[in-house]
Formats: C-alpha cells, structure tokens, sequence
C-alpha cells in the first residue's frame, strides 16, 4: 500500500502547533502577585495567606492567567504502520485491516497468536501420520490460514488426492508455489529501529532530563507505551511471513489443481479438471455478506477463518490418516495386490507407488472420510474443530495481556503523573484500550455467528438457512460492522489523543487542574510503566519465537 504509507510518513512528520501552557512561568507570576493576591494554594487546595508561598492555584485563578504556545513533536510509531501485511484484493480492505489493526490491538495480537499457534497446532496433529505427502501438506495448510480454504470431502477427489501416487506432483508444487517469504526489508528495519530508539530516548530523557511542568505531560513516555504493542505485533507478522497476496496465492492453489488427478472405474488416473471444475481444495470465491471477512487475505482476518480453517485440515488429516493407517497395516489400495515394501530414506517412497493405485471404488473404500468423522466412542466429531476452545484461551489471553500491558502502562504513567487521576490523558488511553477490548469482543463474536450460520443443509454449494441460521447469519453482520465502526472511531481516537498531548491540547487548566507534583515521586509509577509495556511487549515476541516454526512431520 504504497499510498498508505505515504500519508502515514507524512503524518507522522507533521509537527503539531497548537497551544500549550508553560505553567512555570504562569506559577511565577502568580507568586510574583502579577494577577492579585487571592487564588492561590497549597498541596492539598487551601487557601494561602500569602501568594508567594502558593505550590498550586486555583482553576479559575489558572484560566486567567496561564496562556498557551506552540510546542512540536514528531510521531515515528505510525511509521511502522505501514509494514504491516495487507496483501488484499482491493485498496479498501488494505485500508480497512489498517484502520482495525490501529483501532483494536486486541484484534491484531489475537489474529497474530492464532496464526502462531495454529501452525503449531498442525504439526502437532501430522506428527503421528508416515504417509507419503504428509510433510508438503502440513506446510501447504500452513501457508492458506489467510485466505478462505474449503475442502470438497462429498466426491472421492480428497481420497485421491491424498492416496495416488499421481499427486505428488500436485502437493509438490502446491507447497513450492507458496513457499515465497516476504523479506525483511531496509524500511521495515529502519521503521522498528527508529520506534526503539525513540522510545529508548524518551525513557531516559524522562528520567535524566530536566522535568518542567511545561515538559511534564509532554515526554512522550504515556504515548510511547500505548503505541509500543505495534512493534511485537510488526516484528511478529515479518518472522511468519504471511502467504496474504490474494493474487499470488489463488493462481497457486488454482495452477496446482490444474495437475491434480483422480481415480477412475478402470484404475488409470485421470485430470479431475477433465472430468467436472470441482476440485478436492479449493479457495472459496464467495462474496456472501456473512463470511465477508473470511475472503479478506490481510492476515488481521485470521480471526474471521479460525474456525473454518480448523476444519478444512481436519477434513484433509482424517484423509491422511485412514491411509497411513492403512499402509501401516499391509494394506495396498488394490486389495488384489500383494504389499510391495517402499524405499527407506525417500518420504514419497515409503510406500511403493504399486500400493497406491486402484480404481474409483477402492480409493474411495481405502479412505473413508465420513466414516472417519466418529471417533471410537461413536459420537460425531465437534462442528467447531479439535482444540479450538484451547488455542482460543491462550491467543485471547496474550491479545489481552499486550494489549492491557502496553495501553494500561499509558494510563499508569498519565495516572500518576500530576494532575493526578483520571484526566484527559489517562482517560482518552482508558477508553481507547476498552474499545480495543471491545472491538475484539464484537468480531470475534461474529465470527462464531457466521461460522453457526453453516450448520445446515447444503445444496449445489448453497446454504439452505433454517431460521436460527438465518438470525446467526444477520447477528453477524450486525456485530462485525459494529466492530469496524468503533474500530475505525478508536483508531481516530488514538492519533487525536496523541496529537492533542503534544500538541498541548492537554495542557489547559480543565485538564491540569491545580495538584501539584513531585518529580520523585514520579520514579515509581514511571518505572513502573516502561516495565510493564516493555515486559509485556517482549513476552509476546518471545512467544511468537518460541512456536514459531514448529518441527514438521517426517
């Protein structure tokens, strides 16, 4: 997004000119008697006997007294704004994934763990399978978590698929043509470098530096935290290296499927793209409105395909597993064939191509995917995927602890810096981290409304809704809309709040009040904060290193 970029290093050079109030100077006209002798105060708000001696003043004595003036701050946090993965089919939805990435970190660190820890997840699950292909599959699952995979298992082409030896050329170049990083490039290094360094000087020159009442609210410090979740965030999507060009990735999975094969009554494999344009995966097309989100590759959105996602590979790992199962067994496709042993050292070779032909009907008998839904205890298997409900838990508690850490680490620092309280600082961070939480709240709970409209009937690929169904489906609509709104509002909220704290917006008699402050006193909470944001913020990189790149199946 070449365009985004630019207006966002524009923004973040502007150097903003409005107001602020130099309260030293106004405080030394006050005790200097320029504005009358009554008006002003000690600590704790009572009168003074002599103006002189006054530590604070009251607000109306503050509003005649206390003028403004310009005071410039750049802002390189937005920077990194611009390398974030988008990868869309259109400007909008590019722009749409910045607007919730920047209105809802929440959403941003959720979408980020999932990924991480779906790709863990996966591996996991493969491990267990020797079958020829298992490998490629697992890495070309890995690599469609951002785009709307479905798997066909009505039609013996997912059978095919995973047990002729046809097909592996298909997994190979699949798993090839995905197998592209987006790079680390010299803007990105010099975007995340440029926020650290920054972030480091605003810390020492908070602690080291000359501290005025005109310089107190204006460090950066409360700014620099709340923006500080960016860059694990940032940092996190450039390790993954997301497969989200929409392009790239749909002419893939459609060129694989160009050589995909699927048995036939006489036993000689065929081109399935000569016999219907149904293919075994396939990227959905849709544009639906319930499953909207589902469509859109910015990895953002990984949140609105969890579900969907998890069952797609649950549908592909039952296939691979009733054929290792198989094959661990003796058992070649033909059952009229006697078991040929494979070739040790070569993953394709394990099992002798002659143990992976047959016709039609004993493809489709040596992989039976419907039946393999019932587990042992006959009960059907969960609509909502395996594991969910626990990767849920973990991703939603390090979105929540990012978020919280680096934004609740603002309100620290605003908080205890005077005036003390809830203010114009600590509140605008205050309500932006709840609409972050909340924005997450909404979509998330769209999510699972669009992926209970699905628990229907389908006929020629087309949901036949009963009525709950069609309640869940327009429920989902409603809250994923709602969400985008308050996301798009918080991340205008965001960048004013900012502005209006260098801009010393924030530095009028309403806001400041007239409490005075202690510049030792403030070590405590200030130290406080850079722990907690930083803290927070390497935690969630150092978690993202930990399962990033899990060890593939063999």
């Amino acid at each position: 997004m070449p365009h985004v970029s630019i207006y966002l290093a524009v923004l973040a050079s502007l150097p903003i000119v409005l107001g602020s109030v130099n309260f030293d100077t106004c405080l030394a006209q006050v005790r200097h008697g320029d504005f009358g002798l009554t008006g002003g105060t000690d600590n704790q708000g009572r009168p003074v006997s002599n103006i002189s001696l006054a530590t604070a003043i009251t607000y109306n004595l503050c509003v005649v007294a206390c003028g403004s003036g310009p005071e410039p701050f750049l802002l390189p946090y937005l920077a990194l704004v611009s390398q974030l993965p988008f990868g869309a089919n259109n400007k909008l939805d590019n722009l749409l994934s910045m607007l919730l990435t920047v209105g809802s970190p929440t959403l941003a660190a959720y979408s980020l763990a999932l990924t991480v820890l779906n790709e863990h997840w996966i591996a996991q699950r493969f491990s267990a399978l020797s079958y020829p292909n298992v490998r490629n599959a697992v890495k070309v699952l890995i690599g469609l978590q951002q785009s709307p995979l479905h798997v066909n298992v009505d039609d013996p082409l997912l059978a095919s698929l995973v047990v002729l030896h046809a097909n592996d050329n298909y997994w190979e170049t699949l798993e090839d043509l995905l197998n592209y990083v987006q790079t680390w490039s010299i803007s990105a290094v010099a975007s995340i470098l440029w926020v650290i360094i920054a972030y480091i000087f605003t810390v020492i020159d908070s602690f080291l530096g000359v501290v005025t009442y005109s310089t107190l609210n204006s460090n950066g410090q409360a700014v620099g935290s709340i923006f500080l979740w960016l860059l694990p965030i940032v940092v996190g999507w450039l390790q993954i290296s997301p497969k989200c060009d929409h392009e790239r990735v749909h002419q893939a999975v459609e060129r694989a499927n160009k050589i995909a094969y699927v048995a036939s009554p006489s036993g000689e494999p065929r081109l399935a793209s000569e016999l219907s344009t149904k293919r075994a995966i396939y990227l959905s097309k849709g544009t639906g409105d319930v499953h909207r989100d589902e469509h859109c590759t910015a990895p953002i959105y990984n949140y609105a395909r969890f579900l969907p996602w998890s069952l797609s590979v649950e549908n592909v790992y039952y296939a691979f597993r009733e054929a290792s199962e198989r094959s661990q067994s003796y058992e070649p496709v033909d059952s009229g064939l006697e078991w040929e042993k494979g070739v040790k050292g070569d993953r394709n070779m394990r099992v002798h191509p002659r143990n992976r032909t047959g016709s039609l009907s004993q493809v489709s008998d040596y992989v039976k995917i419907k039946a393999a839904e019932f587990e042992m205890n006959l009960r059907p298997r969960s609509r909502w995927g395996p594991g969910v409900v626990s990767r849920f838990l973990l991703a939603a508690l390090l979105a929540l602890s990012l978020t919280w850490g680096t934004t609740g680490a603002a309100v620290l620092v605003a908080f205890f810096t005077p005036t003390k309280g809830i203010g114009c600082r600590s509140g605008s961070y205050l309500i932006y981290g709840v609409n972050s939480t909340l924005v997450w709240m909404l979509l998330v709970a769209s999510s699972l409304l669009a992926h209970y409209s699905t628990f229907t009937v389908s006929f020629k690929g087309r949901y036949m809704h009963t009525k709950t169904t069609r309640l869940a489906g327009v429920l989902s609509i409603i809250l994923r809309r709602l969400g985008k709104v308050l996301a798009s509002l918080n991340s205008v909220w965001l960048i004013l709040a900012c502005l209006f704290q260098f801009g010393s917006v924030f530095d009028r008699c309403w806001c400041n009040s007239s409490v005075p402050y202690y510049v030792e006193a403030l070590n405590a909470p200030w130290i406080g904060g850079v722990a907690l944001a930083s803290g927070c913020a390497i935690l969630f990189i150092g978690f993202v290193n930990v399962l990033i790149n899990p060890a593939l199946p063999d």
